[in-house]
């Protein structure tokens, strides 16, 4: 039988001829990434050297990336403390890959690995944020790990013991109404928990759909791959993913493009036309508990928020921008914008976003994890509720944890933000 876009990954990646699902592999890593929890890995690095006599090397300083973006600038002594001990750590090493504080390179550690050219189809990329499944859009097999599984990566540069996972098959057909696009279809995917097999699942997207998607797009479904109960997503690699490479990340070298063999095994296949897909809703407190629109029109919103690595490229904040151009956010609602990166902000002020989201009113925050993180910058009060295109909503997770969390597409973020309700964009405002 023939293999997925993973298995082949993982085949390559373990020097073997073929891997089948449950396999114990033992895989050399492309890129290791991290962000300011870093800290713990260096720790945990340490450890691994303790007693042995060695020096404590990485083993490919020229592998390893590590972009602050959780809390930019530092919202603490504690963190400013331990974002220092990462970037001695990171001259020490000679980690060139690394992304401070600044205003010109930077964000979302995902974001800024595809936007540098750091990672191409069929590359085995790990990471210690768990959105690192983002990099799936490029025909990588991305997922996340702790710190202590990092830690070894960096010592040995492989994985020890990993199981090859099963892959289920997405078929994404029909053409999006208006205003209904991929995070719509992320918020449907994200009841998808109980078709899975197992926890151990890779989704693999087909379609299409799929094959009209910028990458851009892509990148917000497999952003979103844990809320359907995965563990990572990929999207094959076509000419977008040539394109994309080539014309936004630089990257000059050949290129191989995966493709899953014709007689590939798959655990599961879900069919899915989103041609009558509403916008969806995802409602306090679970990504699992998603509504049409309809259900939940009208609750009042406190805050808006438009960014993420889910939500923050170019095209997310261009719709914003084109709704709120020329009007004002509603009195009593707040309304802040953070982009996905130091890219994706300067694109914006060429092309005049920033200046209609701010003429709106709208606060524009510094490329990172912003508010989505929880960690600072719009931090709810009790029992406010927000409004974000951000990847999740457990309770607390922005705030006080009498707050409330919904997650929607940046249309209906928009449409939102000029009543103060949660509101249908396809209505006008």
């Amino acid at each position: 039988m023939g293999m997925t876009v993973v298995e082949k990954i993982l085949a390559r990646a373990s020097d073997r001829g073929e891997v089948k699902p449950g396999d114990l592999v033992e895989p050399h890593v492309d890129i290791a990434v991290s962000h300011e929890n870093a800290g713990l890995v260096i720790r945990q690095f340490h450890a691994i050297f303790a007693g042995t006599g060695r020096e404590p090397r990485v083993w490919d300083p020229g592998k390893i990336c590590i972009a602050f973006d959780h809390a930019v600038p530092a919202n603490s002594a504690q963190t400013a403390s331990n974002q220092s001990l990462v970037r001695e750590f990171a001259r020490s090493q000679g980690i060139g890959k690394f992304f401070d504080v600044r205003s010109d390179l930077g964000g979302v550690s995902h974001q800024v690995v595809a936007e540098s050219g750091y990672v191409h189809p069929g590359a085995l990329v790990a990471g210690t944020d768990s959105r690192i499944s983002t990099l799936g859009a490029l025909g990588a097999f991305a997922w996340g790990m702790g710190a202590t599984a990092m830690a070894s990566i960096w010592a040995l540069g492989t994985v020890v013991a990993m199981e090859v996972p099963a892959t289920v098959k997405i078929v994404v057909n029909g053409v999006f109404p208006l205003f209904v696009g991929p995070k719509d279809l992320a918020l449907f995917l994200s009841q998808l928990g109980p078709a899975l097999p197992a926890s151990n699942t890779v989704l693999e997207f087909h379609g299409d759909i799929m094959r009209r998607l910028p990458t851009s797009a892509r990148l917000t479904l497999c952003s979103m791959a844990l809320e359907c109960g995965a563990i990572t997503a990929v999207v094959p690699s076509d000419q977008e993913t040539v394109r994309f490479l080539r014309n936004e990340a630089s990257i000059h070298h050949p290129l191989a493009l995966i493709i899953p063999d014709q007689d590939a095994g798959y655990a599961n296949t879900i069919p899915i036309d989103v041609s009558a897909l509403e916008p969806q809703v995802a409602c306090p407190s679970s990504t699992r508990n998603v509504k049409p629109i309809g259900m939940v029109e009208g609750t009042r919103v406190h805050q808006i928020v438009i960014g993420s690595c889910t939500n923050g490229r170019l095209e997310d904040l261009e719709v914003a921008a084109r709704m709120l151009r020329g009007k004002k956010v509603s009195h009593g609602t707040r309304m802040l914008v953070h982009p996905v990166s130091s890219r994706v902000y300067r694109q914006a002020l060429e092309k005049g976003y920033i200046a209609d989201l701010h003429n709106a009113g709208a606060v524009i925050l510094n490329p990172g994890c912003g508010p989505c993180s929880g960690m600072h910058q719009g931090v709810l009060g009790e029992k406010e509720t927000a409004l974000t295109t951000g990847n999740q909503n457990p309770r607390g997770r922005m705030g006080d944890p009498s707050s409330e969390i919904y997650l929607s597409s940046p249309a209906v973020a928009a449409a939102s933000a000029l009543t103060g309700t949660i509101s249908d964009p396809r209505k006008g405002t």
